[in-house]
């Protein structure tokens, strides 16, 4: 899964050739917040990437991952159990996403959904903040992890 993740994020580089260091910032601490569980932080943060992420295609899969995060992190933080928050992907956006699956071979439609986000967000922060590459590379592993989940039904065994 190591080359599967390698392989995405060189994928989506070139959509997200950069943001302003804040902005980046910003992004990469929606994910570490949300992360760790710091869920009114995590709204707070997703809040603050969104409105600093210029429009365009990639962009808009970017903010609506930070928008997944921010209603789990919502739903979390007020101790409320809702497994569809009721925002997706749309079909362009999917193509910005890590883990694309036909209807049939998914599972649990929201956790992909959750996932995909949190990887997407990861990705990009990973990508465009320079002053937060040390502390998301030490994440790398919680994402190959969440990604080997998926490896069965990606035909990668």
């Amino acid at each position: 899964m190591e080359r599967f993740l390698d392989a995405y994020i060189e994928r989506i580089r070139p959509h997200f050739p950069g943001f302003p260091p804040a902005t980046a910032h910003e992004i990469a601490s929606a994910f570490l917040a949300f992360k760790f569980g710091l869920y009114s932080k995590a709204v707070d943060e997703c809040t603050n990437a969104i409105a600093l992420i210029p429009g365009g295609e990639a962009n808009a899969a970017l903010k609506k991952a930070l928008d997944i995060l921010r209603a789990h992190a919502r739903d979390r933080d007020n101790s409320l159990v809702n497994t569809n928050p009721g925002i997706g992907f749309t079909e362009a956006e999917q193509k910005f996403i890590p883990v694309n699956l036909p209807a049939d071979r998914i599972e649990d439609p929201e956790s992909l959904n959750l996932d995909n986000a949190f990887i997407l967000t990861y990705a990009v922060a990973l990508i465009t903040s320079a002053d937060d590459e040390e502390t998301m590379g030490e994440h790398r592993k919680l994402i190959i992890r969440m990604l080997a989940y998926y490896k069965k039904a990606l035909d990668l065994e």
